[in-house]
């Protein structure tokens, strides 16, 4: 008879188990990130940790840079990610990756603070809070020259808003440095946003004043590699997180985007209606005021509301194409659903309000599974 294998003892392993993941999201940080590992290194030096890069697969190669650390360092580990983009979805990618008790969340560029991870580390170990947020705002913590003057205005106003708005006691709800218990991240992952840029912010306002919070002071430091990823676009995602928590998440950010961009079309559209009335008939005039618009809706969402599944090149044009069919069945649904409503109860608007509704659902739900759906 064989002799029976010895039974693998799990204790060496736990020992070398990591209590710490840091997760960093990148896109084009390769330069970056051999001098981050380095500041982790020597910032976590006794505790077990590890970090996640979760890279949107940036052109500059910064996954296979990351990938070449990992070969010698298995403390590094890379979620290389293909046709989904966004800093708030990597964030949930990455920490739901990780098995680790504690869970950070950092940027890779070199702005945020390392040496405050241990501080961290002890307050949760300590048993005084579930979420530790890194704040430029209490005392002891500076924007520093991290930030521009239009984007520390900016910041402070995103801050009074989320405060005002979502109830959020933060001194810096719009904060990107923060540890939590991965238990917690689990427990509110399903209500999370893969959108936008605030993910603490979606956290602490979809936990519904569950978590226990305390806030340390850091400096934000100025960048040293790269540009950043914050554009004016990040102002409309911010601005739908605060209206889809206001909502309960009823209605999606994405679907708000996809809204503000209708209604800009609607703007378009009577601009192109009024600048063709002057040489074509009305009808004629019409229509290619509704090609415009069309055509205006479907490259601002490309742009914005579906930048995480940008359509380049030959897509581009089948995606208008398909875009061009979606609005026109959608133009059926809205005058069908008006006219059904308008023959029970005459009211005019009532019945308009109701068949543009149906038409922007339409709209909505058609285009994301056949103009933009996922690879």
């Amino acid at each position: 008879m064989a002799a029976e294998a010895p039974a693998t003892d799990p204790a060496p392993r736990a020992a070398h188990a990591p209590r710490l993941t840091v997760v960093l999201p990148t896109f084009n940080e390769r330069d970056n990130i051999a001098p981050v590992v380095a500041k982790l290194d020597a910032a976590l030096g006794g505790h077990a940790w590890e970090a996640i890069f979760v890279d949107d697969n940036s052109p500059d190669g910064t996954a296979s840079e990351v990938k070449r650390i990992a070969l010698t360092d298995p403390r590094i580990r890379c979620i290389h990610r293909f046709g989904r983009r966004g800093l708030s979805g990597a964030c949930v990618e990455g920490m739901l990756s990780s098995a680790a008790p504690y869970v950070a969340v950092m940027d890779a560029d070199l702005q945020h603070d390392e040496s405050l991870l241990p501080r961290m580390v002890a307050v949760l170990d300590a048993g005084e809070a579930d979420l530790v947020v890194a704040s430029r705002f209490v005392e002891g913590g500076d924007v520093g020259t991290g930030l521009s003057a239009t984007r520390a205005w900016g910041s402070g106003v995103a801050n009074a808003l989320a405060r005002k708005l979502l109830g959020v006691e933060l001194t810096d709800p719009m904060s990107g440095f923060f540890m939590i218990r991965r238990e917690m991240v689990d427990a509110v992952a399903p209500k999370l946003s893969a959108q936008g840029f605030k993910i603490m912010l979606d956290i602490a306002a979809s936990a519904e004043g569950s978590l226990r919070i305390k806030e340390l002071p850091f400096v934000f430091r100025e960048r040293l590699h790269g540009e950043s990823k914050l554009d004016t676009l990040v102002t409309l995602e911010y601005l739908g997180l605060l209206v889809s928590k206001l909502t309960r998440d009823l209605v999606s950010v994405r679907f708000l985007m996809f809204g503000m961009v209708g209604a800009s079309g609607v703007i378009v559209h009577l601009a192109s209606l009024r600048a063709g009335l002057i040489t074509l008939p009305f009808d004629y005039a019409q229509t290619l005021a509704t090609f415009v618009a069309m055509t205006w809706n479907f490259f601002l969402n490309n742009q914005l509301t579906y930048r995480d599944r940008r359509l380049t090149g030959l897509s581009a044009v089948k995606g208008l194409l398909s875009f061009y069919v979606v609005c026109s069945v959608g133009v059926v649904a809205n005058v069908g659903v008006a006219s059904w409503i308008y023959g029970m109860d005459p009211s005019w608007w009532m019945a308009g309000t109701a068949g543009a509704a149906m038409g922007a659902v339409w709209n909505y739900v058609a285009s994301s599974v056949l103009t933009w759906r996922r690879k």
